[in-house]
């Protein structure tokens, strides 16, 4: 699939009326240019022919010969007149902040001189990764094929002509001297009012390009079966699974342990359903596997082994030819997730990951299709919430998920429902994480928190920041943190007492 596809946008910005207002200060600078070498200058006149090269503009009042030094003085001006008084353009660090929101590069390519763009840029606050300066019209364009640039904004017509030659998707903006008709006759391929209406846009167009990756990729896999939690993730993979390949290309298996709350499969009942997917329920036995019993930091890769080993002989048997999850790119940053590792050595395949979709986007593409899951809050397994060395067993995982039932309940009586909620069995005492908001309320009730004591925790203690994902990583040793953030998921797995491995050429068919 095209890598622009999936890869993070690198958007290019023009200066003038496009990030940067100087229009005040260069009517006084050519205020200054004219007071100084006695040539009457219109700055008014000037301003509203912003774009092309300052030369350009000078050769309107002086002679060809005495252009190069009138410029080298304007520029000396400018940097005194208008530079301080620079403004940002309406929407213009928002803009800059859609496109690190989307992971993405700034690069202002701009007529104006780099020393003077960059001074204007530091005076608004804004930190483009590259500035290039003393590029108009196609002269643009080998800066953006250069750079990569795959988006470029611009307000002049000039703009639109180098965002084509660059090979650019052209965004013209009307905030110039130029209407959308003018805009889109020079090659813009879509005309904003302004950057106001840029970040709504980009969002779109990335999620939308993401999508097309994620059906490409789901069409170059085939007929798959979805290893499929019910959580936001894997509800929409499975949703655009069956949508690109049709539902009897398509088989939903949710893996049915101690581990797997009661309700969540319920709900992944419900979905599979509602999608018309037919819907599996093998049973898992990660509590037989010692790694796993052991519960060391490295709990989740005996847990996703023994998911791949059961659902690739299953997805062989019913003749699909991959293993999917619901892996998302943030999954892929997240430093420390070994199972993600079990799972791609054993041949799952990842089409989100693959089609460089977020968490973010994945909400918002399953809002898009009507997903109830669109908001659904995380839902990580009930073995996530004992704490790294106490042991795994089926009774500390019942009694977390009643107390966390139980618990919800207490809050929604008493008028302090929470989105998210989390009872951390730490083996001496339970720890209970509900939304930041909640807590100073939760933290005086003892007589909600009875309800989790009541399931045989001897202390129950509210965490003072609220509900976070990974909290118990936190309590990893530093220097078991840093080797994970070093490694990350291309990390060795390490010896997995217990894990059991396929005899050569008898292994899962997952990829």
């Amino acid at each position: 699939m095209p890598a622009a596809a999936t890869s993070a946008p690198v958007v290019g910005f023009d200066l003038d009326l496009t990030l940067l207002d100087a229009r005040r200060g260069i009517v006084a600078t050519y205020a200054e240019l004219s007071a100084v070498t006695g040539v009457a200058i219109d700055g008014e006149l000037a301003v509203g022919r912003l774009g092309p090269p300052l030369e350009e503009e000078l050769a309107h009042w002086f002679p060809a010969a005495e252009v190069p030094r009138a410029a080298q003085l304007y520029r000396e001006l400018y940097a005194v007149h208008a530079v301080p008084v620079s403004e940002p353009m309406p929407g213009a660090h928002a803009a800059v902040e859609a496109v690190r929101r989307e992971g993405g590069r700034v690069v202002v390519i701009t007529a104006k001189t780099e020393w003077l763009a960059k001074a204007s840029l530091g005076v608004l606050g804004i930190e483009p990764d590259l500035v290039l300066g003393f590029r108009f019209a196609e002269a643009k364009g080998a800066a953006i094929r250069e750079h990569g640039v795959d988006i470029y904004v611009g307000d002049h017509t000039a703009d639109m002509r180098g965002a084509k030659a660059g090979g650019a998707l052209a965004v013209g903006l009307t905030t110039g001297g130029h209407c959308a008709d003018e805009l889109t006759a020079a090659g813009a391929d879509v005309v904003l009012p302004g950057l106001a209406e840029f970040p709504d846009w980009l969002a779109d167009t990335v999620l939308d390009r993401r999508l097309a990756a994620l059906t490409a990729r789901l069409r170059e896999l085939g007929r798959v079966l979805v290893a499929f939690s019910g959580g936001a993730d894997s509800a929409f993979l499975l949703a655009w699974a069956v949508r690109t390949l049709g539902p009897d290309a398509v088989v939903a298996a949710t893996a049915v342990s101690p581990s797997l709350p009661a309700a969540e499969l319920a709900a992944a009942r419900e979905i599979a359903a509602g999608l018309g997917a037919r819907h599996l329920t093998p049973t898992t036995n990660e509590l037989a596997r010692p790694g796993y019993q052991a519960n060391g930091a490295d709990r989740c890769y005996f847990c996703k082994a023994e998911l791949a080993e059961t659902l690739g002989p299953l997805a062989r048997e019913l003749g699909l030819a991959h293993v999917a999850t619901g892996t998302n790119a943030d999954d892929a940053h997240a430093g420390f997730r070994p199972g993600i590792r079990a799972a791609a050595e054993r041949g799952a395949v990842t089409p989100l990951l693959d089609a460089g979709l977020t968490k973010r986007q994945v909400r918002a593409a399953s809002r898009r299709i009507g997903l109830a899951t669109w908001d659904k809050p995380a839902a990580a397994c009930l073995a996530s919430r004992i704490a790294y060395g106490v042991a795994v067993t089926p009774h500390r995982l019942a009694r977390v998920e009643r107390a966390e039932a139980a618990l919800r309940q207490a809050l929604a009586d008493a008028g302090l429902a929470t989105r998210d909620l989390r009872v951390r069995d730490l083996g001496d005492r339970a720890r209970v994480e509900v939304d930041p908001a909640l807590v100073p309320a939760l933290t005086g009730r003892q007589d909600l928190l009875a309800v989790v004591a009541a399931e045989g925790f001897g202390r129950v203690e509210v965490d003072p920041r609220g509900f976070r994902s990974g909290a118990l990583n936190e309590l990893l040793p530093p220097e078991t943190r840093a080797v994970a953030a070093r490694a990350g998921t291309a990390a060795a797995p390490s010896a997995s007492a217990g894990a059991r491995s396929a005899a050569p050429g008898t292994g899962p068919a997952l990829g």
